[in-house]
């Protein structure tokens, strides 16, 4: 047996026991936003520090700003509203100096 069909029996017996019935974001649309937000050349090594259980400080900004803008769509009250986006602006900017940082490195 081929390893790509030993690997879909293996899939398709955990569909059948419902091990992927309840997973976080079923039936939404993968946000892969932060993915090609990351530059191309530490994607990788991002992805086998995520399955390891480290997330960057870079990742980790933009799961605050993206939970900070579900907030925000959920907030009504003016001055709340204002103090969110604020929060936002500043989380964005913190990301930014990271990414530049990195820009800076990569040059030298």
């Amino acid at each position: 047996m081929s390893l790509e069909k030993a690997v879909e029996a293996i899939i398709k017996e955990a569909q059948e026991r419902g091990e992927f019935d309840n997973l976080k974001g079923k039936g939404q649309p993968i946000d892969l936003s932060a993915y090609f937000e990351t530059p191309e050349e530490l994607r990788l090594g991002y992805s086998a520090l995520k399955s390891a259980g480290f997330v960057p400080p870079e990742a980790e900004l933009l799961q605050e700003i993206a939970a900070l803008k579900e907030r925000l769509s959920n907030t009504f009250e003016e001055i709340q509203r204002n103090r969110i986006k604020k929060i936002i602006r500043e989380k964005q900017l913190q990301f930014d100096i990271l990414l530049e940082r990195q820009k800076k490195h990569r040059k030298r």
